[in-house]
């Protein structure tokens, strides 16, 4: 049988990974200023094969309106030039031969808004996912209850998951603040 600080272990890991992948599609979300995670879902035709851009150049950033994407084999600009164009992120590659150049343009108000409400549905998203493992949570230790766990120590660690999902809770909509702040940022 688990004990109550095993479940709880258990809880904080699964909140841990809930509020890792809320950073990554937040990551997705652009603020303004180019980072390589932007093209992390370009997919190229390597040799017939969909192959992700990271896989086959480098995506680098000299500064902050330019991605620059570096192909390990030149015979790739194209695809990945038509790649880039495909995948309707709204770039303008430029090729120049051995490299391909993006420049990342500025947001623009209505567009900076459009960005805040992803965040926020992302956000939304997240905080299902912690209400969804808050109720497996308190399902366990109701089973653990009629296995043997007595009445005070489930009420106490059900006390502990509320805890625990309130902290994560804040620290999801402390996430979402600071992208507001950074999309919003001009």
């Amino acid at each position: 049988m688990e004990t109550a600080n095993e479940v709880i272990q258990q809880l904080k890991e699964q909140l841990e990974k809930n509020l890792t992948h809320t950073h990554h599609e937040f990551s997705r979300i652009r603020a303004g200023k180019a980072t390589p995670n932007m093209l992390d879902g370009v997919m190229v035709e390597y040799y017939g094969t969909p192959t992700p851009l990271s896989q086959v150049a480098n995506v680098g950033t000299p500064d902050a309106r330019t991605l620059a994407i570096q192909p390990w084999d030149k015979s790739l600009i194209r695809p990945i030039e038509t790649a880039i164009i495909n995948s309707n992120l709204g770039f303008a590659p430029q090729n120049d031969g051995e490299m391909i150049r993006i420049n990342v343009p500025a947001l623009t108000e209505d567009r900076r808004k459009d960005l805040v409400k992803m965040a926020k549905a992302e956000s939304e998203n997240s905080k299902v996912g912690i209400r969804n493992i808050r109720k497996d949570f308190m399902e366990k230790v109701k089973s653990l209850q009629k296995d043997g766990l007595s009445e005070d120590e489930a009420r106490g660690t059900e006390e502990e998951i509320q805890k625990v999902v309130d902290t994560y809770t804040k620290k999801t909509e402390e996430v979402l603040a600071a992208k507001e702040k950074e999309i919003m940022t001009v």
